[in-house]
């Protein structure tokens, strides 16, 4: 790994207004994770959801209003004035591995049910480490409170509380995995978990698709759907170009998992292990690539075409992503995966 200020030029573009770069390394990782983790195959590719949101509103909804009494005390959690962190959940290699570190801060209050003093007591209450990294058991949970009569109370709390509000967490631990699980694990050749697609006005069932003959066997019906997507980027328009047509650079992305890729017109790329192949259509320097693409999985012989398109645009550049053709049982998996153009900015 470079030293810090000394990478390699090329793949820093440049500044942008916000003071942050943007760079072209992590754009041009993005364009194949949206090809391949369209269909990804046997769950090989990387695939993540953002659960952020979703676990800020489960931990409030899981102790916000907890109440821990017995017949001597009553306390109850009154909000959450903190809760900082984030949540993803991710799949590898058809394993799913989840990503969450909290702070959360919040108060709570008590009182005591037998004598006189029916005082109700303010505290605080800190939870500095709930992460993936620590055990349900390790995360530390602390209580506070404001006047010192209401000692008994915190101790009460620390005693009886402490346990409940873990409990808590790992409720919410339980319902990530559960809630996250879902889509993330895609059916492979072997599953037995099949799922009819339905059909809508966007799906094109008449379009004729170009492909790679190889014999003339009738095939069944499959229907096809087209998708496109765009972004704009701080770069030159020959530098973003150069960065899907120099097989070095390509090599530096698929981690050296080229078997061929002889960028020119009529020229055939064969990547990640075979199971990316396809043929140059037409190349229009640092303006277009035009190629037929296909998954080995995909229904025999049949290839979409996908087009590069680079356009200048003030002083960055917007590239044009179609591709028509995609069988439709693979359209959605492909969709979810725009929601990746947020994590390059």
């Amino acid at each position: 790994m470079a030293e810090w200020g000394k990478g390699d030029p090329r793949w820093i573009v440049e500044d942008r207004p916000d003071g942050k770069k943007k760079k072209l390394l992590s754009f041009i990782r993005f364009i194949y994770f949206y090809f391949f983790s369209a269909i990804n195959p046997n769950n090989w590719h990387w695939t993540e959801k953002n659960a952020t949101q979703w676990s800020k509103d489960k931990l409030k909804e899981l102790l916000v209003g907890l109440k821990i009494e017995n017949d001597e005390y009553a306390c109850e959690i009154k909000e959450l004035s903190k809760c900082s962190g984030e949540a993803t959940a991710n799949n590898r290699k058809a394993k799913l591995v989840f990503i969450y570190e909290w702070q959360i801060h919040g108060k709570w209050e008590g009182t005591y049910r037998t004598g006189d003093n029916r005082t109700k007591y303010e505290g605080e209450f800190e939870i500095p480490n709930l992460s993936d990294e620590n055990d349900i058991h390790e995360i530390t949970i602390t209580f506070t409170i404001e006047k010192s009569k209401g000692d008994k109370l915190k101790e009460y709390m620390r005693k009886s509380g402490e346990s409940i509000v873990r409990d808590k967490l790992g409720e919410y631990i339980r319902l990530l995995k559960e809630e996250y699980s879902q889509g993330l694990i895609l059916p492979t050749k072997t599953s037995s978990n099949t799922t009819k697609i339905q059909s809508n006005s966007s799906i094109n069932t008449s379009k004729s698709i170009t492909s790679l003959p190889t014999n003339t066997n009738s095939t069944p019906v499959i229907e096809y759907r087209d998708l496109k997507i765009h972004d704009t980027f701080k770069c030159t328009k020959n530098d973003l170009f150069k960065a899907f047509c120099d097989s070095d650079r390509v090599k530096m992305f698929t981690q050296n998992s080229v078997t061929r890729y002889d960028c020119k017109k009529g020229g055939f790329f064969s990547i990640f292990s075979d199971n990316i192949t396809g043929r140059f259509l037409d190349i229009v320097p640092y303006e277009r690539v035009d190629m037929l693409w296909r998954f080995k999985s995909w229904p025999s012989d049949h290839y979409s075409r996908v087009s590069l398109i680079f356009q200048d645009d003030t002083d960055q550049t917007k590239l044009l992503i179609q591709q028509t053709g995609v069988p439709a049982q693979f359209y959605e998996n492909t969709m979810v995966c725009l929601s990746i153009f947020d994590k390059i900015r």
